[in-house]
């Protein structure tokens, strides 16, 4: 079986002279921020502290200027270089790794089939989720996954068109699920889909640490001189979003920046991080692993869907069984605003939305 992986590759010319960006460099500077010393970055990074230190002495004597500063008794701190590298690193992680993954998936697919050889490979297409990643690294261990980041209402239409084994998607609570539900409700009509909840996860506000801008609702986004960042069209928080700021009256022509879009949670954070932008909205994960201020604002529940044709599908079943490890549970309850589902049972998709999207009941 023939498999793709495609990176992005850095190439950085100074005066004429051309290298290529050694990505662990990017790891390197990420735990020194978060540590604040070289030792933390090296066992985030997995390297040897010899080995970081020159990485990043090499580097900041190749770009002109020193990426860290090392001061005896008070740590290490990144250079605002450093923090800019970080940044854009951090920035083509969030916002390319998706994409090519995605384009990886297309092209293993296609060679596949051109050799008549795809045994095994499951085809998951689901909104960007924390939890859906943890899950995706378990089952990469033992079987083929082709993963692609799509938003809710086109990862179900993935599923129903028959170009994934598994949709992930998302439903608010309270009244503004009830809204939502009824959008799912209408691609769902007459479909045999089966769901199972995977958590439950906090969205909000993403802002900078400290919050110098004083966003804490809704009607801040409207702010003069406030930057701001969404989601795609298409995906379920981009619709969250636009359903919270009817119910709070604001003109989505009055945010500046409402049309700039990013196609994950992590892409927000990182343009917040490297102060692109004062406020996005996303996930409390997204915030906190970027190391910035988050307002709450909404809780939801995020599903796995899948064809009840396909419920004895063994690869199917594989990722049921391992949605209901133990172990992956408790690391879905370790990540900031999650709450794993574990006593979640696989249920009717008119259970959950209503009759009006009426599917066969499984047991």
């Amino acid at each position: 079986m023939i498999k793709v992986d495609l990176r992005a590759v850095w190439r950085v010319n100074v005066r004429g002279v051309e290298r290529e960006l050694d990505e662990m460099l990017i790891a390197v500077l990420g735990g020194l921020e978060r540590t604040g010393k070289l030792g933390g970055a090296t066992s985030d990074a997995k390297v040897s502290y010899r080995h970081a230190y020159n990485l990043v002495k090499r580097w900041g004597e190749f770009l002109g200027a020193p990426l860290v500063v090392m001061r005896q008794g008070s740590g290490t701190k990144l250079t605002p270089l450093g923090e800019r590298l970080l940044w854009a690193g951090r920035r083509v992680q969030s916002r390319l790794a998706p994409e090519l993954e995605g384009l990886a998936g297309d092209f293993t697919r296609g060679l596949n089939d051109a050799l008549g050889s795809r045994p095994g490979m499951l085809a998951i297409h689901a909104s960007h989720d924390f939890a859906v990643a943890l899950l995706r690294e378990r089952l990469g261990s033992t079987r083929a996954i082709e993963l692609q980041s799509r938003g809710s209402f086109d990862a179900l239409a993935a599923l129903l068109r028959g170009d994934c084994a598994i949709a992930g998607f998302h439903v608010a609570d309270g009244p503004l699920g009830e809204l939502m539900a009824r959008r799912y409700a209408e691609g769902l009509a007459g479909r045999d889909v089966l769901l199972l909840a995977l958590a439950d996860r906090t969205q909000g506000l993403i802002v900078a640490k400290g919050n110098p801008k004083k966003v804490k609702s809704m009607a801040d986004l409207a702010k003069p001189g406030l930057r701001f960042i969404n989601r795609q069209r298409g995906s379920g928080t981009r619709a969250l979003l636009e359903f919270l700021l009817t119910a709070a009256g604001i003109d989505r022509d009055a945010i500046p920046g409402y049309d700039q879009e990013e196609i994950t949670h992590s892409a927000v954070a990182a343009l917040v991080a490297g102060r692109q932008a004062d406020a996005g909205f996303g996930l409390e994960a997204a915030a906190v692993r970027f190391h910035l201020g988050f307002v709450k604002l909404a809780s939801e529940r995020y599903y796995l869907a899948f064809s009840a044709r396909d419920f004895d599908r063994t690869a199917v079943r594989d990722v049921i069984e391992q949605a209901r490890e133990p172990a992956f549970l408790e690391r879905v309850d370790a990540l900031p605003g999650y709450r794993a589902a574990w006593s979640a049972k696989v249920q009717t998709a008119s259970s959950i939305f209503g009759a009006s999207c009426q599917t066969a009941v499984r047991a």
